[in-house]
Parts: structure tokens; C-alpha cells; sequence
């Protein structure tokens, strides 16, 4: 059976390579990026360190506002589903690269499976949340990482094709980790020590594109008592650049990292400042303090075992919780499963395929 699975951004990568390596035990995939992460470090270098094949179509679409870039992945996407006509099509998350794929196969009445499935922040002001939601609304197929993410589904209404499997972040995580700790030499290129510096990322638009919130986050960043680094996105960079923000010589502004290099640097950190999904859930399978830098989150999860906090943009309430935070928590082990999400992934692949 030929299996269409559609990427476009890091975190998707991440997901995409145990799964990828899965479903070419017993399928043709036909793997398609659509561009949306095109920077090198945001993108080739994900798929050379974690050997996911070279994609099939690389569509870069590139950067544009929200209807531009979904738009431009819609129209192209649905060319390529045209001419390969797969069994089922492969979204993972919710970028606009996950949304236009599901929609793109809909309307050509193919099935879509949707990795990370049923998520919800409960914040509509954000463009995940949108895509999340209509994604999981056309999917015939519903992987979802934790409990709670079944019962958003069943709340609303959505019970058929379901399944429970995990996290396939856990399963990425759990490979690359050893690597990670014998190749990476991250610490020492950078000149600093386990537990004696936080780490941060910033990038989503809420933060970016609202001048004061940017604002309050690096004045936090320059406050704080030991080096903060920041592998800044490329478009934060020019956020940065624009307002004229010039944070405290201590914050270390560097490039995107590979994903290796970004394991080994989260799992000494003293704690981890982010608004990104996925980097509050690595840092809690990693046991590293969290401080999310956003007024929600889709990993409920995090919060209520209280390895992480919610802080939004404010420069006093982001210092607060930085120093309130200690390692020597004990997350659950298996919260987001046991690092097999990839073979069961495929196992329902294939039976829905036959």
C-alpha cells in the first residue's frame, strides 16, 4: 500500500523519522515536505541526523501569511496526491503544512491519519488550534498521544477510528538520547556547564509579533542569574532586529540547532523557557524544570504533574517562576507513553489498509 506523509517544520521531522522507519517495513511512502521550515538548520539538517530519506517532493512554499503559504501547500499538494494516488495520507501536529494536507486529501476523498490527535489549547486566537481541530474533524484516522487527548476528541464527538498509542516523540527521543550524549559536544562549544544555564526559545507569533510581549521575554532573559541560550528561529531574529531589543550580554543569541545538539543542551539546562508544544514536553520526559512563556498549553499534562508553569510574557511573573523552579520532581514515567507509538502507528496502518 502507498502511504502519503506530509512535513514541513522541525517538530514534524522529529515525529515523522520512527515513524517513517516503521511504516517502510510493510508500505511504499511517498514522503512529501512542503518547505514551510526551509532555513538549513530548521530543516536538511533534521533529515540527515535523523536519517529520515530524502523527501519525494520538496514543494518549498517557503514563508507567507497564514492564507498565502496554506493556500500555496493546498493547491500543491493536491498535484502531487493526484499523480501518486495513495491509500492514505500522513499528517503529523498542526502547522499549516498539517492542515493543508488533511484538507488537500479530503477533497479527493482519500483518508487522512493525523499524528498528535486531539490536542487542544482552548484558545482559538491561535492558528494551531484551528488546525488541530478541523484536522481531526475530516481524519479517519485519530492517533493520540495521551488520555486526555481521547477525551477531547470524545467531547467532541469525535469516537471512530480513535486510538490510544503514545507519544512518537517519546520514541524519538529515547533513540536519538544516547546519541546525543556521546556526539554532542554542544556544552563545551558553547563554554558552559550542566545546571548553570537556562535555555530558551521563543518563535510562535503571539511572542514574535506583538512588540510588548517580546519585549517583557528578553527583559526577563536579561534579568536572570546565569547565561540564557537562545537558538533563535529566523524570523524572531528580524522581530528582534526591528523592535532594536538588545538583551543583556549574558543571553547568547546562536543559530537553530540539530536535533542532537538541542537534546543534550535541554537535558543539562537548569530549566527550559520556551512557547513551544514540543520542547515542554521534552523537557518533562527530560526532567528539566519548564517555564512556558504563553497563557495555555496542549500538554495539560505537564502542568497538572507540575513540571511546568504558565507565565504568558510577564517580565516579573517569567523571574518568579524561573527561581521558584527545582529539579527533583518526579514525572510519570509512561505519561506519554513507552516509546513503541511507531510500531503500533503502523500496525493500525495497516489494518485499516487491509
Amino acid at each position: 500500500m502507498k502511504i502519503a506523509t506530509i512535513v514541513g517544520a522541525r517538530p514534524q521531522f522529529i515525529k515523522c523519522a520512527p515513524v517513517s522507519q516503521a511504516i517502510r517495513q510493510r508500505h511504499e511512502e511517498i514522503l512529501i515536505h512542503t518547505g514551510q521550515h526551509y532555513d538549513p538548520g530548521m530543516s536538511g539538517a533534521f533529515f540527515e541526523e535523523l536519517s529520515i530519506p530524502e523527501p519525494d517532493y520538496n514543494l518549498s512554499i517557503g514563508s507567507g501569511s497564514q492564507g498565502v503559504q496554506t493556500g500555496r501547500m493546498l493547491a500543491s499538494i493536491e498535484e502531487v496526491l493526484l499523480a501518486e494516488e495513495p491509500e492514505m495520507v500522513l499528517v503529523y501536529g498542526d502547522t499549516n503544512s498539517t492542515l493543508a494536507g488533511a484538507l488537500a486529501a479530503a477533497k479527493l476523498h482519500i483518508p487522512v491519519a493525523h499524528v498528535e490527535a486531539g490536542l487542544r489549547s482552548f484558545d482559538r486566537s491561535m492558528p494551531e488550534e484551528i488546525n488541530r481541530v478541523l484536522t481531526d474533524h475530516i481524519s479517519a484516522l485519530l492517533f493520540c498521544p495521551t488520555g486526555t487527548a481521547v477525551a477531547n476528541l470524545a467531547a467532541e464527538g469525535i469516537t471512530q477510528g480513535v486510538h490510544l498509542v503514545g507519544d512518537v516523540m517519546v520514541d524519538a527521543l529515547r533513540q536519538n538520547l544516547p546519541r546525543a550524549e556521546v556526539s554532542s559536544t554542544i556544552l563545551s562549544d558553547l563554554g558552559v556547564e550542566a545546571g548553570e544555564y537556562y535555555l530558551a526559545t521563543v518563535h510562535r507569533a503571539s511572542n514574535t509579533d506583538q512588540e510588548a510581549n517580546l519585549r517583557g521575554i528578553m527583559q526577563a532573559f536579561s534579568e536572570l542569574d546565569s547565561p540564557v541560550i537562545y537558538p533563535a528561529h529566523p524570523r524572531t531574529k528580524k522581530y528582534l532586529a526591528a523592535y532594536g531589543v538588545v538583551p543583556g550580554a549574558h543571553v547568547r543569541i546562536i543559530d537553530p540547532l540539530p536535533y542532537l545538539d538541542m537534546l543534550a543542551l535541554m537535558g543539562a539546562a537548569r530549566a527550559v523557557l520556551t512557547d513551544s508544544g514540543g520542547v515542554q514536553k521534552e523537557a518533562y520526559i527530560l526532567k528539566v524544570p519548564c517555564v512556558t512563556l504563553r497563557e495555555n498549553t496542549e500538554w495539560v499534562e505537564t502542568v497538572q504533574d507540575g513540571w511546568n508553569v504558565l507565565v504568558g510574557s510577564d517580565t516579573r511573573k517569567i523571574l518568579d517562576a524561573v527561581r521558584s523552579c527545582v529539579r527533583g520532581g518526579r514525572p510519570h514515567s509512561e505519561r506519554f507513553g513507552d516509546g513503541r507509538a511507531a510500531g503500533r502507528i503502523m500496525a493500525l496502518l495497516s489494518e485499516y489498509l487491509g
